[in-house]
């Protein structure tokens, strides 16, 4: 899954260095711009349908967070 979600953040901003960042946003990695296509591109890979309602900064600042996400929708299915 992780790979997976790098994978996304890459055909995204293939620049950035996901890695080694705490908190993306903050880091200047994403935008929310940014964070709505990653969104888009989530619920293709995963078949899932992330809620408006968790689409908030807190998680999608780092990699831990944005893979709890997915595997909260994941396990919901």
């Amino acid at each position: 899954m992780r790979e997976k979600i790098l994978s996304l953040l890459r055909e995204i901003k293939g620049e950035a260095n996901f890695e080694h960042s705490k908190d993306f946003i903050e880091d200047g990695l994403i935008d929310s711009f940014e964070i709505v296509d990653l969104v888009a591109e989530i619920e293709d890979a995963f078949a899932i349908e992330i809620s408006g309602r968790d689409i908030l900064p807190e998680n999608f600042m780092n990699l831990e967070a944005i893979e709890a996400l997915v595997q909260k929708y994941v396990e919901e299915k």
